[in-house]
């Protein structure tokens, strides 16, 4: 019998631990004007934020379900609760947080990851943050890093200016849900020239059965300053649909910088249907780092929207899709001034019959004059019954440009197997090796022990699937 590898050491119980499912309040299930209003009166909101949930209510309804994509016919509103407050309040003090939420935070590494490396941290349980702090260096610079709901109280007119100005609620069906019943997420803004030398991160957990996540995240950052911010989500195993619709906005003005970093990983129950947009400024920067894992449907596109002249866009994401899992990922930019630049670097791992497709969508203008772009997506498949697929859209409206797409999908070789068995590896850590070679340019971009997790979730992954 073959000795135990690392590979097989490791299992998902990190993860897939569940806390009862004790909350303070829990909204019916279903969605109708009365739950939307329900929302919005517990929350103790603003009129003008109610109106913009009714709005996106009314949008809802008229839109179609997208059939293009993954089949969503599992998903039934009338069996999701869209809101579940644990019971805790916003707590600044991490010895505050209620023991059993504490306790998951703490296993998931995260109080660790804070006293470490970030510069402030944001930590949400179903539809709340539970816990929210921030260096005190960084608020006498000015920094603004809080929850949403608290934003909207305390910085109304900043929120009023861009939510849900650079996702527009008609973008499709599940942003006018989102904006319908939003709750929790971050809002971040960093002043002009402010560099912020340790990342931010929130973390966002789902516990309840059931049930959705609608987190809204909402990031400023203005002319010359620069930010990395971390976002992690998970959640346990349960053998209902749960929902994941949050929407993230992203504003990079003139010569600042961002860094958006996430790894996803929701149990196969999870329907992770996200929207993340970014509208990027004269000389300004975003980069984008994801890792997606988990959920049993992804349909997940971040875009880059490239305004200022000379403004420039990076994606580098592996996805890794499992038995029963269809995970449709891709990244859209729109080049819409002279001079731009973005580079698009995609992997995708699939196995045990799951389908990975990348879908993208490129667009030069006719003004974007002198801009480049490069698209790369590698696939990998670990069998025969697997499934990757790659959909790239090109919209090129002027000559003027540099566009180059690779695409490349191939099976794991046995002649690499076979040259690393001769060199006195198992088959097992033959296979895990050559994943993990495929997946370093994502995880060198990544914090180390966000790296860590990486490798884990592979090794996890990998798990049982090989040989």
């Amino acid at each position: 019998m073959a000795s135990k590898t690392k590979v097989e050491d490791i299992n998902r119980n990190i993860y897939d631990i569940k806390d009862k499912d004790n909350y303070e309040f829990k909204i019916q299930k279903g969605l109708s004007r009365e739950i939307v209003e329900e929302i919005s009166k517990k929350k103790n909101e603003p009129e003008w934020m109610l109106d913009i949930r009714l709005k996106a209510l009314e949008a809802y309804n008229k839109l179609e379900l997208p059939t293009w994509g993954p089949d969503l016919s599992e998903l039934k509103m009338d069996e999701i609760a869209t809101y579940v407050k644990p019971k805790t309040n916003l707590n600044t003090s991490w010895d505050d947080v209620p023991e059993d939420i504490k306790n998951t935070f703490d296993r998931l590494g995260i109080p660790e990851a804070e006293k470490k490396s970030l510069a402030g941290v944001g930590a949400q349980y179903d539809s709340e943050v539970v816990y929210h702090s921030i260096k005190e260096d960084l608020i006498k610079q000015g920094v603004i890093y809080t929850d949403m709901e608290t934003a909207v109280r305390e910085y109304p007119e900043i929120v009023k200016e861009h939510f849900m100005k650079c996702v527009p609620i008609t973008d499709h069906k599940f942003v006018a849900l989102h904006a319908a019943v939003w709750s929790g997420g971050s809002f971040v803004y960093v002043p002009e020239n402010v560099k912020l030398d340790i990342p931010l991160q929130s973390y966002f957990r789902l516990n309840s059965p059931e049930s959705g996540q609608f987190e809204h995240t909402l990031i400023i950052v203005e002319k010359g300053a620069s930010l990395h911010f971390i976002e992690g989500c998970s959640a346990p195993k349960y053998n209902k649909v749960n929902l994941h619709a949050g929407c993230v906005e992203l504003y990079v003005k003139d010569d600042a910088y961002l860094r958006y970093s996430t790894i996803e990983n929701w149990s196969k129950n999870m329907m992770n249907l996200n929207t993340k947009k970014a509208i990027v400024g004269k000389n300004a920067q975003i980069d984008w780092v994801t890792g997606s894992f988990g959920s049993k449907v992804s349909m997940l596109y971040p875009m880059s929207i490239l305004n200022g002249e000379g403004a420039k866009t990076e994606y580098t994401g592996i996805t890794f899709a499992g038995a029963g899992q269809n995970l449709d990922t891709g990244f859209k930019v729109i080049h819409n001034a002279p001079n731009t630049s973005s580079v698009v670097n995609s992997k995708s791992i699939s196995k045990d019959g799951g389908a990975c497709t990348y879908r993208a969508l490129v667009r030069i203008s006719e003004k974007a004059k002198g801009s480049k772009c490069s698209v790369s997506c590698e696939s990998l498949m670990l069998d025969d019954i697997s499934r990757s697929d790659t959909i790239p859209v090109n919209d090129i409206e002027t000559d003027e440009v540099e566009f180059s797409h690779e695409a490349k999908i191939g099976k794991i070789s046995d002649k690499e197997i076979f040259y690393l068995m001769s060199r006195g590896l198992s088959e097992e850590d033959a296979k895990a090796m050559i994943v993990r070679g495929f997946a370093y340019p994502v995880s060198k971009e990544l914090p180390v022990e966000y790296a860590v997790e990486m490798n884990n979730l592979i090794n996890i992954e990998l798990e049982g699937s090989i040989g």
